[in-house]
């Protein structure tokens, strides 16, 4: 198999991944971009500013306002002013949106699951580690794998 041939085959598999997980997202009211800044802002100690959010996902800020609008209404996140400049605003993760990063979590895990079934554990950790090597060798200053 040629270079071309295995990276189209990994792009196959990558969209079967991203199929099995968007329709476990799907019940849950969430999209991969929702579940992701969800993730984010479930990882972290302090609540975020929307630019340090959107630095984080390695997208625009404006393309993060959507985002965070659907998780508002949905009262997964607030908006709160930053006091320590007001001119700023803080994405709070809420209690509900604790309990649906997590549900989101467990989305991809068993989407990750269902996909890889077909392999003994054996196989599942020689992929693990070759997939290891390739993403090392991009790993500096690369977009963001979540």
């Amino acid at each position: 198999m040629d270079d071309k041939e295995l990276a189209e085959l990994l792009h196959l598999v990558s969209r079967r991944l991203r199929h099995l997980y968007v329709h476990r997202l799907v019940p849950l009211g969430l999209n991969p971009g929702q579940a992701r800044a969800l993730r984010a802002l479930d990882g972290v100690e302090r609540p975020l500013r929307m630019v340090q959010l959107a630095d984080q996902l390695r997208i625009v800020p404006r393309s993060l306002t959507p985002v965070v609008d659907a998780l508002e209404e949905a009262g997964l996140v607030s908006r709160e002013v930053d006091p320590a400049d007001r001119r700023s605003t803080l994405v709070v993760i809420t209690p509900r949106g604790h309990a649906m990063a997590e549900a989101a979590r467990g989305a991809r895990r068993e989407a990750g699951e269902e996909l890889f079934a077909v392999l003994s554990d054996d196989q599942r950790e020689h992929l693990r580690e070759l997939l290891t090597v390739v993403d090392g060798q991009f790993s500096v200053g690369t977009p963001d794998r979540g």
